[in-house]
């Protein structure tokens, strides 16, 4: 009998010893089913384990080249399970329907937060350097970004309020309002976001020229930017055309930073906004 409760408990043991080995087993095998994940990775000297990404994933160079598993939003189910995951990372814009049958094929999927200001990039970057055994190398990459970030603050705090309107949609006009990378870039540069409410709204050009922004700044998705310049340069009254400061940035780095690149779209946007200043 005692023999009989003996290994018993031994299994038992034995079990649990398993499971949290099998819990703390380390990733080598992920799909990324996010650019902005895909390019954390990479930050994250993670790059090699990506086994598949999304077709939109092209940051940094290397992700170009990788097995391409489909789009943000739709994905091919069979591809992804040929390629034998340990873990699925998905976005808020990945379909429900195929996360369920990844689940349901056994198959772990770990949903990555849409970060939507500064604070939030670091807590998703810290979140994934756990998961890949890179914390921290995550930890030192976000201090110094917040390093940078105040000690580019601190250059701006006599710095004149500058008002910007940021576009991201041409037809219709959108404008990027609070809680916001957008509105991060524009508090932290010194300047006032003339959208007051929150998220991306409906603009129109009668609202746009009556609040009369110093800057435009363009972030083209989906149009061409330029093209979109050249309609505003039609608005002589507007005091961004009258003094040249209509800008382009690119969609990735502004919608779509990573702590490090965050500083670096930081930089320019505080350089549109106070060409003055030396950075």
């Amino acid at each position: 009998m005692n023999i009989k409760r003996i290994l018993i408990s031994f299994l038992v043991l034995l079990f649990f010893s398993y499971t949290a080995w099998a819990q703390e087993k380390p990733i080598e095998r992920i799909i990324s089913l996010g650019p902005q994940v895909t390019e954390d990775l990479f930050l994250l000297s993670s790059g090699d384990k990506i086994i598949g990404c999304t077709i939109y994933c092209i940051r940094p160079e290397a992700a170009k080249f990788k097995e391409k598993v489909g789009s943000v939003q739709e994905v091919n189910l069979e591809k992804i399970v040929s390629l034998k995951p340990d873990v699925v990372f998905a976005t808020k814009l990945t379909n429900p329907q195929a996360e369920a049958k990844l689940r349901a094929l056994g198959i772990k999927v770990v949903d990555i937060p849409n970060a939507k200001n500064f604070q939030e990039i670091c807590d998703v970057f810290l979140k994934l350097g756990q998961m890949v055994g890179q914390e921290p190398l995550a930890r030192r990459m976000i201090a110094e970004s917040s390093k940078k970030i105040e000690e580019l603050k601190r250059k701006l705090r006599n710095s004149e309020k500058t008002k910007v309107f940021v576009q991201v949609g041409a037809n219709p006009l959108v404008g990027v309002g609070k809680d916001t990378f957008a509105e991060d870039f524009i508090e932290f540069a010194g300047g006032i976001n003339i959208v007051t409410q929150t998220g991306y709204l409906r603009y129109s050009r009668e609202q746009v020229l009556h609040i009369d922004p110093d800057v435009i700044i363009i972030s083209s998705m989906g149009f061409n930017g330029d093209k979109e310049e050249q309609n505003w340069e039609g608005f002589k009254s507007l005091k961004a055309i009258a003094h040249h400061r209509i800008f382009i940035i690119d969609q990735n780095l502004l919608c779509a930073p990573t702590p490090i690149s965050f500083v670096e779209t930081l930089k320019t946007v505080i350089h549109d906004l106070h060409p003055e200043i030396n950075l």
